[in-house]
C-alpha cells in the first residue's frame, strides 16, 4: 500500500498531507468492549466506514492505510497495552516523518459524560496513562490532536481502574454506539475542512449533548 500511496502523490501537495489516527486501548479478547478500549472501537468503525483494512502489524500496532478522498490516512491500534502506547505511536509518527499536528489520538475520557465527544488541538495527559506514554515518546511534545470519547465517571466509591476495565451496560453501549457514528462524521469532516474548522462546529454540537446527558444515569 505504501507504494500505492507514493504513486498517488503521497506527501506532495499540502492539501493532501497524510494523517495518522491512533486509537488507544488494550489488546486481547478479554478487553474487547471495555470502557478503556473505546479508542480501539473508534478506529475499527472508522476503518470500516472508509474501507481501510486493518490487516498488518507495523511499529507494534495493528495497522491500516489508505485514502479518504485525496487524503492519505494511517490507522493504528497499538498492541503494547495502554500504558505503553507511546512505544507504538512515537515510532509511527517518526517512520512517516509526520509533524505532530497531523497526529490525532482517540482515547477514553472519564471527565466527559458517557457518549459525549470533544476534538482538541493539544493538551496535557489528563491523568490518562496512555496519553502519558504517547507524550513521553513524542519527547514531551503535547502538540498533537485528540478525540476525547466520554465514558462517564465511576459510581460511588468504585475504583476507577475497575471501572475502566468493565464492559458497558446496555444504556451506555447505546450512547457509545451513537457517539462512534458521530465520530466518523467528525473525522471525515476533519479530513475535508481541517481540524480547526471541524472542532469549532463539532464541539459546539457536542456541548449541547453534554448538557443534556451529564445528569442522566447510565
Amino acid at each position: 500500500m505504501f507504494n500505492k500511496l507514493s504513486k498517488r502523490g503521497f506527501c506532495t501537495a499540502i492539501s493532501s498531507r497524510p494523517w495518522l489516527f491512533v486509537g488507544l486501548g488494550n489488546p486481547g479478547e478479554k478487553f474487547r468492549g471495555t470502557r478503556h478500549n473505546v479508542g480501539f472501537e473508534m478506529i475499527d468503525v472508522f476503518a470500516e466506514s472508509v474501507g481501510i483494512p486493518m490487516n498488518r502489524i507495523h511499529c507494534k500496532a495493528v495497522f491500516g492505510e489508505g485514502f479518504v478522498g485525496d487524503i492519505p490516512v494511517f490507522l493504528a491500534k497499538p498492541q503494547t497495552y495502554m500504558n505503553l502506547s507511546g512505544e507504538s505511536a512515537g515510532p509511527l509518527a517518526a517512520y512517516y516523518k509526520l509533524p505532530l499536528n497531523r497526529v490525532l489520538v482517540f482515547h477514553d475520557d472519564m471527565n466527559l459524560p458517557c457518549g459525549v465527544l470533544r476534538l482538541r488541538h493539544n493538551g496535557g495527559n489528563d491523568s490518562h496513562n496512555g496519553l502519558k506514554s504517547v507524550i513521553y515518546h513524542f519527547r514531551g511534545n503535547r502538540e498533537f490532536a485528540r478525540l476525547r470519547i466520554g465514558i462517564g465517571r465511576p459510581p460511588g466509591q468504585m475504583d476507577p481502574k475497575a471501572f475502566l476495565l468493565q464492559k458497558f451496560n446496555n444504556t451506555a453501549q447505546e450512547r457509545i454506539d451513537t457517539a462512534l457514528q458521530e465520530g466518523i462524521g467528525a473525522l471525515k469532516l476533519l479530513l475535508s475542512l481541517g481540524l480547526s474548522e471541524t472542532a469549532r462546529h463539532f464541539n459546539h454540537e457536542q456541548k449541547y449533548k453534554h448538557i443534556r446527558l451529564q445528569t442522566m444515569p447510565t
